[in-house]
């Protein structure tokens, strides 16, 4: 790496300069929450069923005794030993904050494709313990546009994101938020693609040091499930 070097007083006006713009992002940040808790609800006609670890279990029930809902669409597609680097590191952040929101009145659980068996193989494996179902019998995945079909993908209706047409991929990563009012449960919120890295702590940390993310070649290049590092950190 090479820095400027130079001594205190110029330091601190450069920093000075950059907490500026710090502000100014971080009013632009307060702006942007605002106008997502502010989007209109969307009610849910049909109370999926998935299997859990102890048998179906309904959408409303994920709720548990909460009025919001958080499911985190884990790329884990049936009859793949594919798991997914990126979902395993959001998913690393999940169990730490889960009894924080569910004071806050948010329910978290993720959902995969994979049947239930693959998904308590992936969990055991790597430790976690927040809730995770499986939506192979139904069509949760691919009504909430992160899996999708080849005949779909064939006429051009496979869409990411809301704007980014998928050509080969069946399945990808997303959340969606949901809120239930009066027996009556409403889809609020979902974000995609890079809309994930706002659940990333480990990158927060990441972006205030000088290497920042650390990938000089790929996005993420140095990044494993975590029982797969064996050598010292670099």
């Amino acid at each position: 790496m090479s820095h400027p070097i130079v001594g205190h007083e110029e330091w601190l006006t450069a920093r000075q300069q950059l907490l500026a713009r710090e502000k100014e992002l971080t009013r632009l940040h307060d702006e942007i929450r605002a106008l997502r808790r502010a989007l209109p609800w969307e009610p849910i006609k049909e109370d999926y069923t998935f299997q859990g670890s102890s048998g179906p279990v309904r959408l409303s029930q994920l709720f548990g005794d909460r009025s919001q809902l958080f499911i985190y669409h884990f790329m884990l597609a049936p009859d793949s030993d594919h798991i997914c680097n990126g979902c395993a590191f959001i998913s690393d952040h999940v169990d730490a904050a889960l009894q924080h929101f569910e004071h806050a009145d948010l329910s978290f659980a993720a959902v995969s494709r994979a049947k239930i068996e693959r998904i308590q193989e992936v969990r055991k494996r790597l430790g976690w313990s927040f809730t995770w179902v499986s939506s192979h019998d139904n069509s949760f995945n691919y009504d909430y546009g992160v899996s999708f079909t080849p005949e779909q993908r064939a006429r051009g209706e496979a869409i990411y994101n809301y704007t980014r047409p998928i050509e080969e991929a069946d399945d990808l990563h997303g959340c969606s938020v949901f809120a239930q009012q009066g027996g009556q449960i409403y889809h609020t919120y979902s974000t995609y693609a890079r809309g994930g890295e706002l659940l990333l702590g480990a990158f927060n940390f990441l972006d205030m040091v000088p290497k920042g993310r650390n990938e000089p070649d790929s996005i993420m290049q140095w990044l494993k499930l975590h029982d797969e590092y064996t050598d010292h950190p670099r």
